[in-house]
C-alpha cells in the first residue's frame, strides 16, 4: 500500500495525465487530417469528399459535448472511480480502433466512441483529484488541471507533425501505451467517492436529441456545397435541426436532471459567456484548421513542418494566460475576452492581407498566427472564468461543463462552416474558400467580442432552481 503522499502524487498524475490526453487529440488529429483524408481516399472518384472527412472532427465534438453533462452526473450516482475508470479504458480502445480503420466512416464511428470515453473521464476527473488532495494542495492541483488544456495547444502540434510524419495511424496508437499506463494507476491507487443514491436520473434522452440536432446542423452545413442550398437534403436537415433543437429545450424544461438547465441561462454573465464561447469558437476552429489546410495543400508543407509551424500560435495561449493573470488582475473578464477576441479578428485580415501562393512563413503566416495565440490566450481562460463567477458554488462544476459544451458546439460549428465555404476544392482551387473563411471568422470575433462584453453590467440571481 503506497503511502498517502504517494497516493496522491498517483492520483494527480492519472487524472491530469487522461485530461491532456483527451485535450492533446483535438490538435493532433487536425495536424494529421490532410494525411487521413489522403490515405482513406477522400477526393477520388466515387470516394469520400472532404465534407464527409470533416466528421472526423465533427462526430467526435458532438458527442462529447451531448456526453459530458449527463456523464458527470451518472459518476455523482454510480461512483466516480468506475466513471473514471470506464472512460479511459473505451478512449484507449477506441483510440486503437480508430488507428486500424480503413474508411472514413469506420474512423468516424471509432471517434464517436473515443468521444464518449472522453466525455465520461474529463468531469470525473476533477472530482477524483480534488477528493483525494487536502484543501492546501487543491488550488494549485485544480489550476494544473484547468491548464492541460493549453499545454495540449501548446505542444499538440508538434507532436501531431512528429507522429504524422511516421503515419497518422500513431495519432491514435500513441495512445495505447500512455493510457495503459493510466488505467493501471487509475485501478491501482484512485479511492472511489461516496456516491449519491437519491441523485436524480440524468436526461440521457435529451443528450441524444441534442447531439442529434447538432449533428443534423453540421450534415447541413458541411453537405451544402455539394448537395447545393436549394436541396430538399440540406433544407431537410437544417430544418430538422431546428425542430429537434426545439424539443431538447421542452424536455430540459421538463425533466428534473436537463443537459442544459434553463434556471442556468437566466444568470446575465453565464448565458452572454455560453453565447460568445459558441461564436468565439466557431472562428477559432474554422481558423485553425484553415491555417494548416494552407500551410499543406497551397505551401506544399510536409505534417512535420507543419506541426513545427503551427506550434508558435498555440504556444502564446499559455504564456499570454499567464501574463494577463499576473499583470491584469484586476481587468473584468469581459473585457480581456473582448480584446482577445479582436485581436483575433485582426490576426484574421492580416492572413488574408498579406497570404499568397509563395511560402512566406516569416513575413506572412507568422505575424497572423501570433496574434490568433495572443487573442486565444487572453479569450478561452476568461470566458469560463467570467461564465461562471456568479453562479452558485454548487453550479460551479455543471456550469463550467456547459461553458464546455457550448465550446465544442462552436467547434462543430466552425468546421462545418469552413466546408460549407471551401467544398470539396483541394489544393490551389480551395485557395478562394479560404480566404473567404478567414474573412467569416474575422467576422464572427466581432460579434463575440459585443457579445463577451454583455457579461458584465448586472447582478446574478441565485440558480436554486437548477441544483440537482
Amino acid at each position: 500500500m503506497p503511502h498517502p503522499s504517494q497516493g496522491a502524487r498517483a492520483v494527480v498524475l492519472v487524472t491530469i495525465g487522461a485530461a491532456f490526453m483527451s485535450s492533446l487529440d483535438l490538435f493532433v488529429v487536425n495536424v494529421a487530417f490532410d494525411d487521413i483524408g489522403r490515405d482513406l481516399g477522400v477526393g477520388t472518384p466515387g470516394g469520400p469528399t472532404a465534407a464527409d472527412l470533416s466528421w472526423v472532427l465533427n462526430a467526435y465534438a458532438v458527442t462529447f459535448a451531448a456526453l459530458l453533462v449527463p456523464f458527470g452526473r451518472l459518476a455523482d450516482r454510480y461512483g466516480r472511480k468506475q466513471m473514471f475508470v470506464g472512460g479511459l479504458a473505451l478512449f484507449v480502445a477506441a483510440s486503437v480502433a480508430c488507428a486500424l480503420s480503413t474508411g472514413v466512416w469506420m474512423l468516424v464511428a471509432c471517434r464517436v466512441l473515443q468521444a464518449a470515453g472522453a466525455a465520461a473521464m474529463t468531469p470525473t476527473s476533477l472530482g477524483i483529484l480534488m477528493g483525494a488532495l487536502p484543501p492546501e494542495r487543491r488550488v494549485g492541483a485544480v489550476r494544473l488541471w484547468a491548464a492541460t488544456g493549453a499545454l495540449a495547444a501548446a505542444f499538440g502540434p508538434t507532436v501531431g507533425g512528429v507522429l504524422t510524419q511516421l503515419s497518422w495511424h500513431w495519432v491514435f496508437l500513441i495512445n495505447l501505451p500512455i493510457g495503459l499506463g493510466l488505467l493501471w494507476l487509475a485501478v491501482t491507487v484512485v479511492r472511489d467517492a461516496r456516491t449519491d443514491d437519491d441523485a436524480v436520473r440524468p436526461d440521457l434522452a435529451g443528450a441524444v436529441v441534442f447531439a442529434a440536432a447538432v449533428g443534423l446542423l453540421a450534415l447541413g452545413l458541411t453537405k451544402s456545397n455539394d448537395w447545393g442550398w436549394a436541396d430538399p437534403r440540406t433544407a431537410g436537415s437544417l430544418a430538422g435541426a431546428v425542430v429537434l433543437g426545439t424539443v431538447f429545450w421542452a424536455q430540459s424544461r421538463r425533466h428534473p436532471s436537463p443537459v442544459i438547465h434553463p434556471a442556468l441561462l437566466r444568470v446575465r454573465s453565464f448565458r452572454y459567456a455560453n453565447l460568445a464561447m459558441l461564436v468565439f469558437n466557431v472562428a477559432f476552429a474554422a481558423q485553425l484548421l484553415v491555417g494548416i489546410l494552407w500551410l499543406q495543400q497551397i505551401w506544399g508543407y510536409s505534417s512535420l513542418r507543419t506541426g513545427f509551424a503551427v506550434a508558435v500560435g498555440p504556444i502564446m495561449v499559455p504564456v499570454t494566460a499567464a501574463l494577463s493573470h499576473r499583470f491584469l488582475p484586476h481587468v473584468a473578464p469581459a473585457r480581456l475576452v473582448a480584446a482577445g477576441s479582436i485581436v483575433c479578428a485582426v490576426g484574421n485580415v492580416w492572413m488574408v492581407s498579406v497570404m499568397g501562393v509563395e511560402p512566406a512563413f516569416v513575413s506572412a503566416y507568422l505575424p497572423g498566427w501570433l496574434l490568433g495565440g495572443i487573442g486565444v490566450g487572453l479569450a478561452l481562460p476568461n470566458l469560463i472564468a467570467g461564465g461562471t463567477r456568479d453562479l452558485a458554488p454548487d453550479q460551479s462544476a455543471t456550469g463550467s461543463a456547459v461553458v464546455t459544451m457550448s465550446r465544442q458546439i462552436g467547434f462543430v460549428v466552425g468546421v462545418s462552416v469552413l466546408f460549407a465555404i471551401v467544398g470539396s476544392a483541394q489544393g490551389v482551387a480551395a485557395r478562394d474558400g479560404f480566404v473567404a473563411t478567414w474573412w467569416v471568422c474575422a467576422g464572427a470575433l466581432v460579434v463575440a467580442a459585443v457579445l463577451a462584453l454583455g457579461m458584465t453590467n448586472r447582478v446574478a440571481q441565485p440558480v436554486t432552481a437548477a441544483r440537482s
